[in-house]
């Protein structure tokens, strides 16, 4: 146990007697969804993780200390808003001020792998915008983690063929899960290729222990299409229309994304929270199912 952070009793004991255990992160309480929404969604990906076989550890920041693992209590404090948005660049600082905090993609990988856990699930990574010099943090930190992440591709508001260029660049093994395609997001489909694909979760609890044995530190980014996604060439029509906008009315950096995720929703009337909540509940039971297989690996190999 890292002395650094809080244990939930559960995450904990979980650890310790060597059970898996999948990471989730809080910003999609605290900035992704609205209130209840976000809080009932926080409760669904905690229970599809567990129906899996897995204990869930739900990652945030509270008065500036990390919590791994979350009650519900301090689930319905990160849902009713006013919560920081923590990458690392300024995780030190939401430290150093003892205020509450979201974490990021890159916030979650690295605090989990602190934390000692192998698996964490979430929605779509950032990546490469399609303004210049506009790339997410979740790229460098995938690059430098060892950890198993769960995703429905890159945010579909991004530079997808730039975005996997990247990854590709950083070392980052970006498997398909069941497919050949990279998902993008709410769609499960697009025009660009995936390295590899992978079809069970043994098999990827595999390809992370054995790039583990040939010393590699990045990320294995498993992408799960959705199931019930959108069309690609309609969220393409969509992005391009949000991307527009955005550039119409001077909105970049940080603010760029929570813009062109709320106008998505406007221009499919919904739909695209729909296939959000979708998503995240499908990954969450893959990272489930991929803890309990790396577990059994594990086991095996030491017994």
């Amino acid at each position: 146990m890292n002395p650094k952070l809080i244990y939930h009793p559960e995450v904990k004991a979980a650890l310790e007697n060597k059970q898996p255990v999948v990471a989730l992160e809080s910003t999609v309480i605290s900035h992704g969804l609205p209130y209840p929404l976000n809080l009932e969604t926080a409760h669904q990906l905690e229970a599809e993780v567990r129906s899996a076989g897995a204990i869930p550890a739900t990652i945030a920041l509270l008065e500036g200390r990390v919590h791994v693992g979350l009650d519900a209590g301090q689930l319905e404090l990160m849902a009713r808003g006013g919560i920081e948005k923590v990458s690392l660049w300024n995780l030190p600082a939401i430290v150093a001020k003892k205020v509450h905090g979201g974490t990021t993609v890159a916030a979650t990988a690295h605090l989990a792998r602190l934390a000692g856990i192998d698996v964490f699930a979430t929605g779509g990574i950032g990546g490469v915008h399609f303004d210049a010099f506009d790339e997410s943090a979740d790229l460098p930190a995938l690059a430098r983690t060892p950890i198993i992440v769960i995703c429905a591709g890159a945010k579909s508001i991004l530079n997808l063929h730039a975005t996997l260029e990247r990854l590709e660049t950083l070392g980052v093994a970006v498997i398909g899960y069941k497919t050949t395609s990279l998902p993008a997001f709410h769609t499960p489909h697009s025009p660009f290729k995936v390295a590899a694909q992978l079809d069970t979760p043994l098999e990827i609890a595999t390809a992370f222990l054995a790039s583990k044995d040939f010393g590699l530190h990045q990320a294995i980014l498993v992408a799960n299409p959705v199931s019930e996604g959108l069309p690609y060439e309609q969220v393409e029509r969509w992005v391009e229309a949000a991307n527009h906008e955005a550039r119409r009315e001077g909105i970049n950096a940080k603010a760029l994304t929570p813009f062109l995720l709320r106008r998505l929703s406007s221009l499919s009337n919904g739909e695209t929270d729909r296939v959000n909540g979708i998503l995240l509940r499908e990954n969450a039971r893959l990272g489930g199912e991929i803890a309990v297989a790396l577990a059994k690996l594990k086991a095996n190999f030491e017994g």
